[in-house]
């Protein structure tokens, strides 16, 4: 990884796939500190949907702030090998999610996917979790009761 490479986590989620979902995406400069944290509630939607909703999220951010070299780390190996060309994107429920992420990579000059552990996520998971939330509303039973954390502007970009 170059230094002046930016980094996006992101993580999709649904309690009950399909069920409640959302997405979270932390993105850090190319020195590793904190930039931006996205999460957004989708609706009722499955978890790759929730995975594509994440990426195209922080891919948005990434083309709007006027990056060029990005890094995509995402614990779901599914996602990672369709945006490699790995695997075909069969779910024609994700053709069209997958168009779009194709779409902004293209307007980036160069994006890498790489998949990590669960364990290498954790903050993007926790966003995508704070967004889950926000869609079960506080008086949800199973709801953690997180704080509504401020969304950028940027965080509506979801697709």
């Amino acid at each position: 990884m170059t230094p002046s490479r930016v980094v996006a986590y992101i993580d999709g989620g649904a309690r009950g796939n399909p069920g409640p979902a959302g997405y979270g995406v932390r993105i850090e400069t190319p020195g590793g500190e904190l930039e931006q944290e996205l999460h957004a509630p989708i609706g009722v939607a499955t978890n790759n949907v929730a995975e594509y909703r994440g990426l195209i999220a922080a891919l948005t951010y990434l083309v709007d702030h006027g990056y060029g070299d990005a890094l995509i780390r995402s614990d779901s190996q599914l996602l990672v090998r369709q945006m490699q060309g790995r695997y075909r994107v069969k779910h024609p429920g994700l053709v069209p999610l997958y168009r779009q992420a194709k779409t902004l990579e293209s307007r980036l000059g160069r994006v890498t996917f790489e998949h990590v552990r669960r364990t290498e996520n954790t903050e993007a998971d926790r966003l995508s979790n704070v967004a889950m939330d926000e869609h079960e509303g506080p008086d949800t039973p199973g709801n953690t009761g997180s704080q509504r954390a401020p969304q950028p502007a940027t965080a509506r970009h979801d697709g």
